[in-house]
């Protein structure tokens, strides 16, 4: 979450159970760039590039910001979310004075729900075998 020495963009990491977005949020307009690729090729439906845009309309930012991020691990869910926390993360840094808007809108805080994981003696986490009393 720092400024990189020449001042020509912001940088942020965003997180979502196993996926972790490093975003480069950019002061002048242009698109979001995804691994390369344009978002809408990385997240093709409607609600993942909503996900993705809700940063910038809760701080009524969009169009004026250029992202080029690097999305790893996960599922396509989970990395739309990592991206969302990432860019809520920049512009709190570009602009201090949209962190009210972002944190009311609650994008500034990591969600910590994790896989619960398996324990021997069930079938899954919590799922146990039928059990019959007689």
């Amino acid at each position: 979450m720092v400024q990189n020495t020449e001042g020509h963009y912001y940088y942020a990491v965003g997180k979502r159970k196993n996926a972790v977005a490093v975003v480069r949020l950019y002061t002048d307009s242009g698109p979001i760039i995804v691994n390369g690729k344009p978002m809408e090729e990385v997240f093709p439906w409607d609600a993942w590039q909503q996900t993705v845009n809700e940063p910038f309309v809760a701080s009524e930012t969009v169009g004026q910001f250029r992202i080029v991020a690097k999305v790893k691990g996960g599922g396509i869910v989970a990395q739309a979310g990592a991206l969302r926390h990432g860019i809520a993360r920049a512009i709190q840094i570009a602009v201090p004075s949209l962190r009210a808007p972002l944190k009311k809108a609650g994008l500034l805080t990591r969600d910590a729900r994790e896989k619960e994981r398996k324990k021997y003696g069930l079938a899954r986490a919590r799922k146990a075998k039928q059990w019959t009393k007689r």
